[in-house]
């Protein structure tokens, strides 16, 4: 039995957790559905920095009694913040792996009566200064019954459960060193917002984005309508095919033939074609003529990035005719890799949801999509021949031998049916593999390994007992990843202790083969070849392997280059770059998955692979190893930029509790900040510290020489990553992702000319103003009719000499405010008188869905 089992079993079998029969279905499912369990941030200054101090309360409004002392009962609860202690003598805590804990009485508990309230102050790691650093769907289990969620927890709207953070050490994460955080009022953010609007806004409407090299527009429009025609090079049969497509939501249909068909005399007509003189891959040029649009590629690539191009000078509003600016473009991309990371390996949000994201990404040019399909938390992608993959590793419920499904995390709560369960069937997978590629994206899966496999490693173990009891020794062990007999100990950053698969085992191998073999044949079905493969590589648990017999015999075998624990992973990784390069298949991985210490990358050459991609993303400057971008490029490695302290977009847009998201690399990241990476000078970004304070001498802070760029030709290009542990549904995806996306295509394209280790910073604000008018003026609009609710900045607001003045971080963004606690909105035109004393609530909106949060006058 595996030790995490036998620690299981072991810690049920040490409390007599079930010593009082008190609930039947009935009780338990009326004590949750009218008991209110609420969680608290009480004291982030509470011990040292990293520790908080937080509760949860519990108030019993229903009819059943909870006794004195031991029962047959125990509240789970998801915590990413890993519990140390309870301060309560009436509850013993148990950490049962991951974010779940579990609360049992003690002889101690003082029992809760209708109308009694209890509360429970616990000590954690880290800081909780935001709603969703709490998790929905706690729950109460009792002996064999069915587990009941608190019904105020069974909920997206975190304020349900989660009480107000209003006092300072609530707010802030800490008080030594200083936390410089400032929680944004409307009067804040109004004076942040003068600077970009007062700016005056130019062309909004022809705005392309992203930028293209260089842009000529003549006076005059072009009207386009269903009596033109297209005439296209037969290679470009799929591109003419998607065109169709995009301009049939524009309600226009136009004819299409190959351009061996001539036209009739006088006949409006878009011209696609390829001429291999343009010099650069994927560039193109348009024109627009007063009866003839033209499109010229260097390839495929090329004509598709000039529809798109086109495509954006369409007004979102546009129906069966459009007016189009006479001119000239001529364009190519910045970098080739221009990518965008997805992690639904901790919750998945629906295949519609991935679709649109590759479509969006094609829209701005965006050609590589990073897709986490695997973590601890879940497997989302069928594999034929493993389904245990997907039968156990795709779904989450509380099931604590993990026999019909993964142990429950991050807010799915007790059942099957909860948040952030499900995959891609081979077919669904086969049909986005096709999607992508008719929109030149090519998908980089990732196999994450060797740690971050808690999903693999469970589902694997299911398929040794099905085997084992069957009597198929052979086929049981034939993938199996980890060690029955590892007395290995350790707990991982997400508070794991068995997620890293054992890389002594060949089945472990075999394991990676047969899923790399199974994607290959995906790709070769869907007519794409796969050309990179991302097996992942960071965050392995320190003491992993340090107890597996398996691991010790490989110790004691002579002339294998691995002597010790600290071996395995350069190891791992050349065995697993070996299958790659027998596949034709580039790896990739992130940075600290290739390091032997915080400066040293492992040894290229002992990697067959002509390339070999590094996703760099620890750039958190006073770490100390903010420069591996540089280093990893130097050695001979090809790196992806994808920073965390710019390109995260799982991270809040501004420092409020009420915005979603980690903020361990940078408390805000909003769209403005994206717009301003600069991915060609990795120092000239570092401007401030985690606790905001502001970086004057970068190599004095990191206490050594930086090196320099010395193989500018290594880096590959930029990637925005979203990691999904706080968002659990499609539309909280969608509004972390957008707008963010559309900066990062910005710079991933186009390199602006206030760039540079010194900032021409007046230059780069009339620059962000245009872009920001640009999203007000139609691109958000356009995600809107795409079924993308993007994020809306919050406005800012003052109330001064009797008059509401009001604005937005995005120029020509619409505003409404309310003056009657939100029954009524009004549309802000300009300074508006409002009644002294008056409470004021005011947002920023688009169409009639989608609205920002609202903030308040006075703040």
């Amino acid at each position: 039995m595996k030790k995490q089992y036998q620690w299981i079993l072991g810690a049920c079998a040490a409390v007599p957790l079930f010593a009082n029969a008190n609930f039947n279905q009935q009780s338990l499912n009326a004590f949750a559905k009218d008991t209110k369990l609420m969680f608290t941030s009480e004291d982030n200054f509470f011990g040292k920095t990293g520790e908080v101090l937080a509760s949860i309360a519990l108030t019993n409004n229903s009819n059943v009694e909870l006794p004195k002392g031991q029962g047959d009962w125990q509240i789970y609860i998801h915590s990413i913040r890993k519990i140390a202690k309870v301060r309560h003598p009436g509850f013993k805590l148990e950490h049962v792996n991951g974010d779940l804990h579990r609360l049992i009485p003690t002889t101690e508990f003082p029992g809760l009566a209708h109308g009694q309230s209890i509360k429970v102050e616990f000590e954690a790691a880290a800081w909780i200064a935001a709603y969703s650093d709490f998790m929905p769907r706690a729950f109460i289990v009792s002996k064999q019954l069915q587990p009941a969620i608190f019904a105020n927890t069974d909920t997206e709207d975190l304020t349900q459960f989660v009480t107000p953070f209003t006092r300072e050490n609530q707010l802030k994460r800490y008080n030594d060193p200083v936390d410089q955080t400032v929680t944004p009022t409307a009067a804040i953010r109004f004076e942040q917002n003068l600077a970009v609007n007062s700016i005056e806004i130019k062309d909004a409407s022809t705005r392309i984005i992203p930028k293209p090299q260089q842009v000529e527009f003549k006076r005059g429009s072009t009207r386009l309508s269903n009596d033109w025609h297209v005439r296209f090079s037969g290679r470009l049969a799929s591109e003419v095919s998607v065109f169709k497509e995009d301009l049939a939501e524009y309600g226009l249909t136009l004819a299409m033939q190959a351009d061996h068909i001539p036209l009739e005399k006088g006949a409006k007509a878009i011209e696609l074609s390829v001429d291999k003189k343009l010099k650069d891959a994927q560039s193109y040029t348009l024109n627009i003529d007063s009866d003839r649009i033209r499109i010229v590629g260097a390839d495929n690539a090329g004509v598709f990035y000039g529809i798109q191009s086109l495509l954006a000078l369409f007004p979102a509003n546009a129906n069966n005719e459009v007016a189009l600016p006479r001119g000239e473009i001529k364009d190519a991309p910045r970098f080739n890799w221009r990518g965008m990371h997805y992690d639904n390996g901790r919750n998945f949000h629906g295949k519609d949801a991935m679709f649109k994201l590759v479509e969006q990404m094609a829209k701005y040019k965006l050609n590589k999509f990073h897709w986490h399909f695997s973590d601890d938390e879940g497997w989302r992608l069928e594999i034929k021949d493993l389904p245990e993959l997907t039968d156990i590793g795709a779904t989450r419920c509380f099931d604590l031998q993990e026999q019909t499904c993964l142990l429950t995390q991050l807010g799915t709560g007790p059942f099957k049916s909860g948040s952030g369960n499900g995959y891609l069937s081979r077919n669904d997978f086969i049909e986005l593999l096709k999607f992508a590629k008719a929109r030149h994206i090519d998908i980089i899966p990732e196999i994450e390994s060797p740690g971050h496999a808690r999903a693999a490693i469970k589902a694997m173990e299911a398929r040794y007992h099905h085997y084992s009891a069957k009597g198929n020794l052979v086929a049981a062990k034939a993938y199996l990843l980890s060690e029955a007999t590892d007395t290995s100990t350790y707990s991982t950053v997400q508070s794991y202790t068995d997620n890293a698969l054992n890389v002594c085992m060949d089945s472990s191998y075999a394991f990676i083969e047969k899923v790399t073999y199974e994607i290959q044949s995906m790709y070769r079905e869907a007519g794409v070849r796969l050309t990179n493969l991302h097996f992942g590589g960071d965050e392995v648990g320190h003491g992993a392997w340090t107890g597996s017999p398996a691991c010790q015999k490989l110790f004691e075998q002579a002339d294998n280059g691995v002597a010790g624990v600290q071996d395995l992973k350069p190891y791992f990784t050349q065995r697993v770059a070996q299958i790659f390069s027998r596949r034709g298949v580039t790896p990739g991985a992130w940075e600290d998955g290739l390091m032997y210490d915080a400066t040293t990358p492992f040894n290229r050459e002992e990697f067959p692979n002509k390339s070999f991609t590094v996703n760099a993303w620890d750039n958190i400057w006073e770490w100390g190893v903010a420069d591996r971008a540089y280093r990893l490029a130097n050695d001979g490695y090809q790196v992806i930029l994808s920073h965390g302290t710019h390109l995260y977009f799982d991270h809040p847009y501004e420092a409020h509790p009420l915005e979603r998201g980690y903020y361990w690399a940078a408390r805000a990241t909003d769209t403005q900040k994206v717009f301003g990476y600069m991915p060609d000078d990795l120092y000239a970004n570092a401007d401030v510290t985690r606790d905001l304070d502001p970086i004057d001498n970068l190599e004095a802070l990191v206490g050594r020489a930086l090196p320099q760029l010395e193989k500018p030709e290594n880096i590959l290009g930029i990637q925005g990553q979203v990691w999904s542990e706080t968002i659990r549904t499609e539309s909280q995806f969608l509004e972390m992702v957008f707008p963010r996306l559309l900066p990062l295509a910005e710079r991933a394209w186009h390199k602006a000319k206030w760039e540079g280790q010194t900032i021409n910073k007046a230059q780069r604000l009339e620059d962000w103003a245009q872009f920001a008018a640009t999203l007000s003026e139609k691109e958000l609009a356009k995600l809107d009719a795409a079924g993308i609710a993007a994020h809306l900045p919050v406005p800012g607001a003052i109330i001064e000499d009797g008059k509401l003045h009001a604005n937005s971080a995005f120029p020509l963004l619409p505003i409404q405010f309310s003056i009657d606690g939100g029954k009524s909105w009004q549309t802000y035109s300009g300074p508006t008188s409002v009644a002294q004393g008056s409470s004021v609530q005011l947002r920023t909106y688009l169409g009639n869905k989608n609205v920002s949060r609202i903030t308040y006058l006075p703040n």
